[in-house]
């Protein structure tokens, strides 16, 4: 598995938009508790399609929560979206 933190990373914190899958997205990255946990929520700009998902640092581990949807979704977009 990719490295977390790394995958939350590679978008800034507040809204950006991105590209996965041959669609844009709108994305909000949010940092809380001075790093210790942080939130994804994506909008599929023009569709229905949702990805969200909560990071938690514990005990120099991190571990993702997606939000009502495989894990495997959520790493399947962090992992391939691009900038818009």
């Amino acid at each position: 598995m990719n490295d977390l933190s790394a995958l939350f990373a590679r978008l800034p914190e507040g809204w950006s938009e991105v590209e996965y899958d041959g669609r844009r997205w709108g994305v909000t990255r949010t940092v809380h508790g001075d790093g210790r946990s942080e939130s994804v929520l994506a909008e599929e700009l023009g569709g229905t399609d949702l990805v969200s998902a909560n990071l938690y640092r514990l005990d120099g581990r991190a571990v993702l929560k997606p939000c009502e949807m495989p894990e495997a979704k959520v790493l399947d977009f962090l992992e391939g979206l691009a900038p818009a």
